[in-house]
């Protein structure tokens, strides 16, 4: 896994961020969703990332802002159609990551069958923490993740109720896309996700492992060009 380019600051040149929807029973029960036969996924664009020290801004056009703690799994190795056999060799570590979600904004777009990008990929909508090693947790499938909001517990959840397994979910998207080096999957979220305001503090972490503080902030609705 030898590059040029430092994995443990993967934000600032990793290119694809792969998200993986209801691939937690108790959290696709608790937003009125059927379980899915195959994972479900979206991207977000780089330039969602966001890094302790930096705000989460909730998009002008958000009402209702959601988190959702996630393990993400980053790609150190190019994998295309990849079997699950071989799948956790691609992997060179892992981070905390949150999925920041305008639910207004995504129950709007799925009423109209439009793309959730406006919901799912604003700026500062996936907060990651430091990288974490591969060799610092043998088994990403026994990881308690939680978060708290203004410090009350929100969700605790633990990576073995994932549907799909990382593997299984390397080996998926793989077949449909080429995973590059700096890619980060992230694996879902386990129930408890909730609506945020400005100036909540969110904290969350991995269980003995990391953890990660941000805050919120309202964003501005930007001023239409001249003659428009």
């Amino acid at each position: 896994m030898a590059s040029s380019k430092q994995l443990s600051r993967f934000w600032e040149w990793g290119r694809n961020i792969v998200c993986v929807g209801r691939n937690y029973a108790e959290h696709a029960k608790e937003m009125g969703s059927a379980l899915p036969a195959e994972p479900l996924f979206f991207l977000k664009p780089s330039s969602a990332y966001v890094r302790e020290g930096s705000p989460i801004v909730r998009p002008y056009y958000c009402r209702n802002l959601h988190h959702e703690v996630e393990l993400g799994v980053l790609i150190g190795r190019r994998a295309q159609a990849v079997p699950q056999e071989q799948a956790m060799e691609h992997v060179a570590g892992y981070a905390l990551c949150l999925d920041m979600t305008a639910r207004d904004t995504q129950e709007q777009c799925k009423k109209k069958g439009l793309p959730w990008t406006l919901a799912k990929g604003f700026g500062s909508s996936c907060p990651v923490s430091e990288f974490v090693p591969k060799e610092k947790i043998p088994d990403p499938h026994k990881l308690r993740i939680w978060l708290k909001v203004n410090g009350k517990l929100r969700q605790d959840g633990d990576t073995s109720s994932m549907i799909f397994s990382i593997p299984y979910l390397i080996s998926y998207i793989s077949h449909i896309f080429t995973l590059e080096e700096g890619d980060l999957i992230l694996t879902g979220s386990p129930e408890g996700v909730g609506s945020v305001e400005a100036n909540d503090e969110i904290e969350a972490g991995i269980r003995d492992v990391v953890t990660m503080r941000f805050k919120v902030t309202q964003g501005t609705e930007p001023r239409s060009p001249k003659g428009v």
